[in-house]
């Protein structure tokens, strides 16, 4: 689908944890050609004096109802800004869809989706897609507490067995970081002689190297979606670069997902 610039109405805009927000927006021509994976670049209104749009992964779209969801963390002023904006707003305008989709291969038959943080996220939208292709997927879950693992319900009620999750204060499930969890589901997979055939990961940079790096080593193939900061987001201002094995690509249009194997890590 070619890039539209189009103006959306926010439906709703709800806090679903510390410091995360899920704003609905209404976008017919973005939700109806939008891919697992993409983005949209956003220009938020209100704040003329800040001319750079800001890029979101979107969360989940409704096609027929003309809707998409972008789940946030505020960080910075634009993000802050975002939660002012009520019900009913006019004048956010989006540029979308923007970038390369996720792209499991068509012969797997079982999947592994990790997500750290807010990167559980950009992850839903491919667990829809493959547990509707009969893929058999499974879901690591990563976050600081109980209370900001916001995907978790979602999750829950898609798949067939529920997301296993970690949280760095023990409040929900392991306690710690989710790599071992990974590591766990990797290894039982094998076992059970129902190896993945794909692992997609997005989240912190240390956690996703960590994750591709256990994915080579079991002989998986493994994507990642990867964050930067974007002025244009549409690969002219080269101000996204990631360092790949065939030189620096663009996070905007050349990504934000990118093979594992194709990362050079700092």
């Amino acid at each position: 689908m070619a890039l539209v610039n189009e103006r959306a109405r926010v439906l709703e805009n709800e806090c679903v944890g510390p410091n995360l927000h899920v704003a609905t927006l209404s976008s017919p021509a973005i939700a109806a050609g939008i891919e697992p994976g993409q983005f949209v670049h956003m220009k938020i209104p209100g704040m003329d004096d800040h001319v750079l749009r800001r890029p979101f992964s979107v969360y989940a779209r409704d096609a027929e109802a003309g809707v998409l969801e972008i789940l946030y963390q505020v960080v910075g002023f634009g993000s802050a800004r975002m939660t002012e904006l009520a019900a009913g707003a006019e004048g956010v305008e989006l540029i979308g869809p923007v970038g390369r989709a996720w792209q499991p291969p068509a012969e797997a038959k079982r999947a592994l989706l990790v997500g750290g943080g807010v990167g559980a996220a950009p992850l839903f939208m491919l667990c829809e897609a493959l547990v509707k292709n009969g893929v058999r997927t499974d879901v690591v879950l990563g976050a600081q507490t109980e209370t900001a693992l916001a995907c978790r319900g979602r999750y829950e009620a898609l798949l067939a067995e529920p997301p296993r999750c970690a949280t760095d204060d023990g409040s929900f499930g392991r306690e710690g970081f989710c790599i071992s969890l990974v590591q766990e589901a990797i290894e039982e997979a094998a076992r059970a002689g129902e190896p993945y055939g794909y692992v997609a990961v997005c989240g912190p940079e240390p956690l996703m190297k960590i994750v591709a790096g256990m994915a080579d080593g079991a002989d998986i193939f493994c994507e990642l979606s990867m964050e930067r900061r974007m002025a244009c987001g549409i690969g002219a201002c080269l101000s996204c670069v990631v360092d790949t094995i065939e030189g620096k690509k663009r996070a905007c249009v050349d990504g934000p997902v990118f093979k594992a194997q194709e990362v050079v890590w700092a």
